[in-house]
């Protein structure tokens, strides 16, 4: 019987492989890998020329993915998750995940007011798994995706790049809020241009609220002004509340304790999804699995037949 040259080899080479493409660099693989920059090397070109192809386009420090490399991602890296996962599933299917750990990355309005309620649920169940949250925006939650260091991201994603799955699971209303005492708060037929005339708090004009409520005045031929441009829905609220403009916000930041007017602006402004947003392909862990199945208990399923 004929053994494949490096068959004995292969996993170590794929997970150096894999490693390295989603750090972009073979240095940083090694560190992850406790192995030095040549044996890391070496792993990899003893692949490519296993597979005759060029797997790393490099450009000094830092390398990019050839198509054969991403094809070859696409295919191992699932492969490889599996393989690392195999104590943690073990121990799953043997009755016991209160072990290990979970890494999510989440926005700052998603951590304060979305995942508290399922955080606690969870550490009641699982109260020895550690739990990581790292507080990012969207597009560094993208780059943790990438680089595999959090199992998945929660918040609320409208350009979907191709290589990133995004599942809603709640989705929230655009609400108008205000002072109590403000003029429109007794307004019982509010209009797009009612709230035009007076001025509003808005979130930095880089994020998507910004771009929402531009769009849609610039739909209308509507002009408005900005009293106020504030990071947080806390810090918006707090200012609404003090008098200093109005604001249109996403519902999910209403709590019900605000001394504020809330009005919903259903039919001028689309609502807000959030959900499960994860690199196409990724392998969860038995204590992810757990956590976004205590979000939402068909999400699987789901995801199995959209597949």
């Amino acid at each position: 019987m004929t053994t494949q040259p490096h068959s004995s080899n292969r996993l170590k080479q794929l997970r150096a492989f894999c490693l390295a493409a989603q750090a972009g660099s073979i240095s940083k693989a090694a560190e992850k890998l406790f192995l030095s920059q040549p044996s890391v090397s070496l792993l990899i070109k003893s692949l490519e020329n296993d597979l005759d192809v060029v797997l790393f386009e490099r450009r000094g420090p830092r390398i990019d993915l050839t198509p054969h490399g991403k094809t070859l991602l696409e295919i191992a890296q699932p492969l490889v998750e599996r393989v690392d996962q195999i104590p943690e599933v073990f121990t799953a299917r043997m009755g016991r995940v209160n072990a290990g750990s979970i890494n999510i990355a989440a926005g700052e309005s998603t951590i304060l007011y979305l995942l508290p309620k399922y955080i606690a649920t969870f550490r009641d169940h699982y109260e020895n798994v550690s739990l990581h949250l790292h507080n990012v925006t969207g597009r560094d939650g993208m780059e943790l995706l990438r680089k595999g260091e959090v199992d998945f991201v929660v918040g609320s994603l409208i350009d979907i790049p191709d290589d990133i799955s995004y599942t809603p699971i709640f989705s929230y209303r655009p609400m108008l809020i205000t002072p109590k005492n403000h003029p429109l708060a007794e307004n019982n037929h509010l209009t797009l241009k009612d709230i035009s005339q007076h001025g509003l708090i808005l979130p930095p004009r880089h994020l998507s609220t910004w771009r929402m409520v531009n769009t849609v005045f610039q739909q209308h031929g509507l002009n408005y002004k900005v009293n106020l441009e504030a990071g947080g829905w806390e810090v918006v609220k707090k200012y609404v509340s003090l008098g200093m403009g109005i604001s249109i916000v996403t519902e999910i930041c209403l709590t019900g304790d605000e001394e504020l007017t809330e009005i919903a602006l259903d039919q001028y402004f689309p609502s807000r999804s959030y959900g499960i947003v994860a690199r196409k392909g990724k392998v969860y862990t038995p204590q992810a699995r757990k956590f976004i199945e205590m979000m939402d208990k068909d999400f699987f399923t789901r995801e199995a037949a959209e597949e």
